[in-house]
């Protein structure tokens, strides 16, 4: 067992929204995706990876993370005619659905039901420096709303990506959610008694992560290819911790996929996906699931679709 270095920090940010995983083919990788070939979901896995996506993209997921709560994400990349850049913008949104509001005067409710609600909204764009380095930046308007309180905040995500072109050999860094401190804000009191009124909240850090990653594809033919990556995380607020992903490609057509974290505590085992390439007309349509299997809260799952447009020539 590892040492547990940094997990004396465990919840001292703000928006834990943002480090929750969108992506199924990450999931199912167990997060080892920041250096992983780009595609849709790619603007929350590396924003750097979305130069490899030469089509118009877009991407729709739905994680079910357990006592009612829901995350979904949409993203859209648009790359530019000169193929070395990209444009990308996606949204990503959590749900607590209702809760029942109850105070230590009204333990038993208050009769009224409030919710958690969090959203982000980013732009993003990736160039192409040379044939194997890439750049991309991500910037993130933040809106956060808790019962009455509301906060309105801004981040950004930087990634690094180069590809060695050796058995598609490619190294990456990403910093996640860097910016400032962040606050709610509101001035309600479910009751006044002993207490003052404020309309400053306890202020706290974003989730800011530091990840390093390698990726290798050692297998790939006509029909079979093997993904491998490895991903060291440094989270803020957590400990470090490692992931060890695979994902196993048939023909482009059927893909299965396999992952492991070391040092997170709650997840002991491994988590896995699956997924499928359809096509509707002359459009590629990707279908991915992914499920992590937790010590606490059973199995979280999500849901993705990926979808592309060809461009026809006539």
């Amino acid at each position: 067992m590892l040492p547990v270095y940094g997990g004396e920090r465990a919840g001292l940010s703000a928006l834990s929204f943002l480090k929750n995983d969108v992506s199924p083919r990450s999931v199912g990788m167990a997060g080892a995706t920041v250096s992983a070939n780009g595609d849709a979901y790619s603007i929350y896995q590396n924003v750097a990876a979305i130069t490899d996506v030469d089509q118009v993209s877009f991407a729709l997921t739905n994680s079910l993370l357990g006592a009612g709560i829901n995350q979904s994400f949409l993203s859209g990349i648009f790359p530019f005619k000169s193929k070395t850049s990209s444009l990308g913008i996606s949204l990503n949104t959590l749900s607590s659905g209702a809760i029942e509001e109850r105070t230590e005067f009204q333990p038993e409710g208050t009769g009224r039901n409030v919710y958690a609600t969090n959203l982000a909204f980013g732009v993003s764009y990736a160039q192409q420096l040379s044939r194997h380095f890439s750049i991309g930046g991500t910037v993130k308007y933040i809106y956060e709303n808790l019962a009455d309180y509301t906060n309105h905040a801004a981040n950004v995500d930087v990634g690094f990506l180069y590809d060695t072109e050796y058995k598609d050999l490619r190294f990456a860094v990403l910093v996640r959610n860097f910016g400032g401190n962040t606050s709610l804000m509101g001035t309600y009191i479910a009751s006044a008694y002993n207490r003052t009124n404020s309309t400053n909240l306890e202020s706290n850090t974003f989730p800011n992560i530091f990840s390093m990653a390698v990726s290798m594809i050692p297998l790939k033919t006509e029909r079979h290819q093997l993904l491998t990556a490895f991903q060291l995380n440094h989270p803020n607020d957590n400990a470090e911790n490692y992931a060890i992903g695979v994902e196993y490609s048939y023909m482009k057509l059927l893909f299965a996929r396999a992952g492991v974290r070391i040092n997170v505590k709650g997840q002991s085992y491994p988590s896995f996906g699956f997924g499928t390439r359809i096509m509707i007309g002359a459009h590629p349509l990707n279908i991915d699931y992914a499920a992590v299997p937790t010590d606490y809260l059973g199995f979280q799952h999500v849901f993705g679709l990926r979808f592309s447009l060809n461009k026809l020539e006539r």
